[in-house]
């Protein structure tokens, strides 16, 4: 029975192995030499001038969700076009559907001023 969860960790091990493993390399070998430049809270140059932790407006998570939005679209697009020959006509005209949704909402989103950023 304990034979069937082989597979799983090893490739949890592998994961790790990947996931931790570079970073620690990079821990144990890379050069340490701190100066006041490199422990300084930012290496820009000067100090922050705000907290860290400010108000964003909320406009920037509307263009942002907005964004990915209609970027996943990309990620329906390819799959189709692969096997656009294999679908035929009825996987055309859904994919022209699909695309015409997305245009409405786009023009929608346009035209309520939710791209526009002042």
């Amino acid at each position: 029975m304990l034979e069937n969860y082989f597979p799983i960790m090893l490739f949890v091990i592998i994961g790790l192995l990947v996931g931790v493993g570079p970073m620690l390399i990079g821990f144990l070998l890379g050069p340490r030499r701190p100066d006041p430049e490199k422990l300084s809270p930012y290496e820009c140059g000067f100090e922050a001038f705000e907290d860290a932790r400010m108000k964003f407006d909320v406009r920037y998570y509307l263009v942002a969700i907005l964004f990915i939005l209609f970027d996943l679209e990309i990620a329906f697009l390819f799959p189709w076009a692969v096997v656009l020959k294999e679908i035929g006509m009825f996987g055309f005209v859904a994919m022209l559907v699909f695309l015409a949704i997305l245009v409405v909402g786009f023009i929608y989103e346009w035209k309520k001023g939710a791209l526009e950023w002042e």
